[in-house]
């Protein structure tokens, strides 16, 4: 059975070299979820330069859309959206009508490679009617595990960075680096540049970056924590906070109920910036504080220093990405660590981490509650220090 997989990837490495193999990535996630495909999408790209690479991703309105993270990644030919609102709203003979029309449009494009990297019976049927040869995807069920022929393995206690990198070795391909990359435009960087000079804000290491909400309520930690925080930065480091928020009403009604509590006045951009000019304003940050979220994933991206709050997520799945390492040194049990330049501080419970929607399922982690402001300041001291003098 070894000599026929090696047989199979010593064929896919000729045929890539002749042929402009085109491949066709699947995530139809969030928007986190979709910037930690980009070490693949990468490194498809460093082992041959002749491929032609689409991601199919959720569409949606601002704030819940995913296409954007990937807009100005040149290593992609085309981001292709697929609208599952839009589609589950209508009624069911239309409904069947968009989805095969859909379908026959992927089918059309002749991809030679499919790579769901989802554990979906969505991507998984994408898949099928591809019309693929090479068809990836994870085992999990008897009847999908005959649509692939080549299998990802369980995620487990990985990285999804590392998860999300595992066909190349189906694919004989090399991995060269795992640098997780975001790109914006000149137009962003000017945007927010004017935005931080009219809150007298000059100097790139002068503010720190609090993005407080995610679309996960269960993976807030409590206001009045957020607010001590904020306070800390503006009234004791003398470093302004500046928040950020998907433009949502319930996040943005999280960064109201917060400020309402602060006895600072940091500056709120939530709602006013979209997702790539926040990014191009946490690469300007000294550093970020936050809780699980997209922007978390950001931030590390941009080798901005990330202090997370992590409760019912596994860390060693979903921790902020050191994008010097070549491995993953999270560990789901062990509590507070350092992992390059982040820090995360999540509770050692028995019960963590647990993926849940809060405890018993009340949108609220008990284990994000009761956080030791004294150890979060000390560490938000030391981060702000550390990058200072960096």
């Amino acid at each position: 059975m070894a000599g026929f997989y090696y047989c199979q990837a010593l064929c896919t490495i000729y045929f890539l070299e002749v042929y402009q193999m085109k491949i066709l990535i699947i995530k139809l996630r969030s928007v986190g979820d979709v910037l930690l495909v980009t070490p693949l999408i990468k490194n498809l790209k460093l082992n041959h330069l002749n491929l032609f690479i689409d991601v199919l991703v959720n569409a949606g309105t601002p704030g819940k859309g995913t296409s954007e993270i990937l807009l100005g990644n040149l290593n992609i030919n085309n981001i292709v959206e697929y609208n599952r609102e839009k589609v589950s709203s209508m009624p069911l003979l239309k409904k069947i009508k968009e989805e095969f029309s859909f379908l026959m449009k992927l089918r059309s494009t002749k991809y030679d490679v499919v790579i769901n990297l989802d554990n979906s019976e969505r991507g998984a049927y994408i898949a099928f009617f591809s019309g693929a040869s090479t068809r990836i995807g994870l085992n999990n069920k008897p009847y999908i595990n005959r649509i692939y022929n080549r299998h990802l393995k369980v995620q487990n206690n990985h990285h999804t960075v590392d998860f999300n990198l595992q066909p190349l070795g189906l694919l004989g391909l090399k991995i060269f680096n795992k640098t997780v990359e975001v790109f914006w435009s000149d137009t962003d960087n000017v945007y927010v540049a004017k935005k931080l000079e009219d809150t007298d804000i000059y100097s790139t290491t002068s503010f720190i970056h609090i993005h407080p909400s995610s679309r996960g309520v269960e993976k807030c930690i409590k206001n009045e924590l957020m607010a001590q925080i904020i306070d800390y930065c503006e009234l004791e480091l003398n470093l302004k906070a500046v928040l950020t928020a998907a433009p949502l009403k319930d996040e943005m009604e999280r960064v109201s109920d917060i400020l309402r509590l602060c006895k600072s006045s940091p500056v709120n951009m939530s709602g006013k910036l979209t997702l790539l000019q926040t990014a191009a304003l946490n690469k300007k940050a000294r550093l970020f504080i936050g809780v699980d979220t997209a922007i978390m994933h950001i931030s590390a991206a941009n080798d901005t220093p990330v202090l997370a709050f992590f409760g019912p997520t596994a860390v060693d799945n979903w921790g902020p990405w050191d994008n010097n390492a070549m491995e993953s040194l999270h560990d789901r049990k062990k509590g507070f660590q350092e992992i390059g330049k982040h820090r995360i501080y999540t509770e050692k419970r028995d019960c963590l981490p647990c993926s849940k929607n809060g405890c018993n399922n009340s949108l609220i982690s008990d284990c994000l509650m009761d956080l030791d402001i004294g150890f979060i300041t000390n560490q938000i001291k030391d981060m702000a220090s550390e990058n200072l003098n960096s």
